[in-house]
């Protein structure tokens, strides 16, 4: 079975708009240095969110249903 290009980028954008819409933006973690006290580095990983508007996650997840149609319909 082949998948089309569109379809696929649709669903990809509808996915990341489902986990920006619940973590309210899109996580990450990153790795920071706390203490460096001469052989023994401390590091500590953090939870981050880049933070989005809940109209441009709207919007991500209708452009991806709109490439979702499209690319369903030139499939077809």
């Amino acid at each position: 079975m082949r998948i089309n290009l569109i379809t696929l980028v649709g669903v990809a954008l509808i996915v990341l708009g489902i986990v920006a819409f619940t973590y309210r933006g899109i996580p990450y973690r990153s790795r920071e240095k706390i203490v460096d006290v001469g052989s023994l580095p401390t590091n500590a990983n953090t939870r981050k969110i880049i933070p989005m508007s809940p109209l441009l996650i709207g919007l991500v997840i209708v452009g991806g249903a709109a490439l979702l149609a499209v690319g369903s319909k030139k499939f077809s």
